[in-house]
């Protein structure tokens, strides 16, 4: 083909008159009907792949792909990719010294955040060669694999990591709420007095929290309401404990529908008016051109990416749940501080940056769909199915929050949906929200265990 008929992405398509040779009949199969497309790059782009995701590459180049997934997506990003070294280091000691405990609880610590990272970045190599609202919610799909690892690991070893789950649950989301999205706002507010985003993105992504907040919470009112009144008196707190149960499993089930709905509102029925939202934030970006034009993964590296990353993360939840007890017994940690901080810190650590980096280059609907989007999930995806993932393996997993967490976590919602409500954003909102965190950081360090409580007050 010559040179000068390629068709570059965003050229309207030919003419079917005009791919037919001028030699051909009219009673002839018209061959070539249309085109090859030609991204900025200038390579061919692949059928059924974005333009922008089209790498010009097929299959796995060793040298390039080290060095794509050395750079990542942002400066920030990168930093994080000099702890690879800590990897291969937590899974040594952990099979050479396995007394030493507190040495391969933080080096798993440590380790998370690379492995986390770079699940992230295949993520989004990923999600750039399908439709943009398509790839939004994969990537924070891929970027939610860590916490349901997490979950999974932590739901197998049986009841006794139940109260870090309950609290490792609600911590994700204040994570994403308060700290993530306040660093957010600050991080715009460094270049821009005042960053605006759709309220399609903030009103439906701080409605739904609203909701699935109501959600969580129900079966806790519930369990501390029966427990504090008259019945517990009369012998009844077992079989209330019991309905506590199925009042959670039921609540599950709920919230996992309404998730299938919000993806095929947001995948649907509103793909149209997300995918504007979204095309009109990315002409937004301060580096898009540099984006562009940065090299790119194959559709398999992705995939080769994504298993070598899934694969270090499970070993290193896995080594890193096992030192949980030791660091609550042996260390003092409350269960509440493992769960609502530490544990969702180091799973969310992907998204985190990727969010900050969107709000940095002015793409605060990237960083709201992301923000939210990861709040959403974890309350109406990941909760349930740990629940339900509990009930198939005979675990006591429900919904009966402490009533601290239960409470901060309505709180933060309302926090933050009164600073979305009026679709604008600024470095103080942002500083308001991560001092926010801090104090129920704070609150959570303190907060004792049921054993320490029954010890201090007594147990009915």
């Amino acid at each position: 083909m010559a040179r000068g008929s390629r068709q570059f992405v965003g050229e309207e398509p030919k003419s079917e008159a005009s791919a037919v040779p001028p030699h051909s009949s009219s009673g002839d199969a018209p061959r070539n009907r249309f085109l090859p497309r030609f991204n900025h790059n200038g390579h061919e782009v692949t059928k059924g792949i974005e333009p922008e995701g089209e790498s010009g590459r097929k299959g796995v180049h060793p040298i390039k792909f080290l060095r794509i997934c050395f750079r990542s997506t942002s400066r920030l990003s990168k930093s994080v990719n000099v702890l690879w070294p800590v990897v291969p280091a937590a899974i040594a000691v952990h099979f050479a010294r396995p007394d030493w405990h507190l040495a391969i609880f933080v080096l798993n610590y440590i380790a998370m955040v690379p492995a986390a990272n770079l699940i992230g970045f295949a993520g989004q190599e990923l999600a750039r060669k399908v439709p943009k609202v398509f790839g939004v919610i994969m990537e924070t799909t891929l970027g939610s694999i860590v916490e349901i690892v997490l979950f999974m690991v932590l739901i197998k070893k049986g009841d006794g990591n139940v109260p870090v789950i309950k609290a490792a649950i609600l911590g994700s989301i204040l994570a994403n709420l308060l700290l993530c999205l306040g660093t957010c706002f600050i991080a715009g507010g460094l270049h821009h007095d005042e960053q605006s985003f759709h309220e399609v993105v903030s009103e439906v992504g701080s409605g739904l929290m609203l909701v699935a907040g109501m959600g969580l919470v129900a079966p806790a009112v519930f369990s501390k309401a029966v427990t504090s009144s008259e019945l517990n008196q009369s012998g009844l707190l077992t079989a209330f404990d019991a309905q506590t149960l199925k009042i959670s499993r039921a609540t599950a089930v709920i919230l996992l529908f309404s998730y299938m709905v919000f993806i095929f509102f947001q995948t649907k029925t509103h793909d149209g008016l997300y995918g504007e939202v979204l095309e009109a934030d990315e002409a937004k970006d301060r580096d898009r051109q540099h984006d562009l034009a940065k090299d790119k993964l194959t559709f398999t590296e992705c995939v080769v990416a994504l298993l070598i990353a899934i694969a270090c993360v499970s070993l290193i939840a896995i080594f890193l749940v096992e030192q949980i007890e030791f660091l609550v017994k042996e260390r003092g940690v409350s269960d509440a501080f493992v769960g609502l901080i530490l544990l969702p810190l180091v799973e969310k650590a992907a998204e985190h940056l990727t969010a900050v980096d969107e709000a940095f280059d002015n793409q605060m609907n990237f960083a709201l769909a992301h923000v939210l989007g990861a709040s959403v999930q974890t309350a109406l995806f990941n909760t349930p199915l740990v629940i339900i993932v509990g009930w198939g393996l005979g675990v006591h997993m429900d919904l009966n929050f402490e009533i601290f967490d239960a409470v901060m976590l309505i709180l933060a919602i309302l926090v933050v949906g009164s600073f979305l409500r009026d679709g604008k954003s600024n470095y103080l909102e942002g500083v308001l929200c991560v001092l926010v965190y801090m104090i129920i950081a704070i609150c959570a360090f303190y907060y004792p265990n049921p054993a320490e409580r029954c010890e201090y007050t007594g147990c009915l």
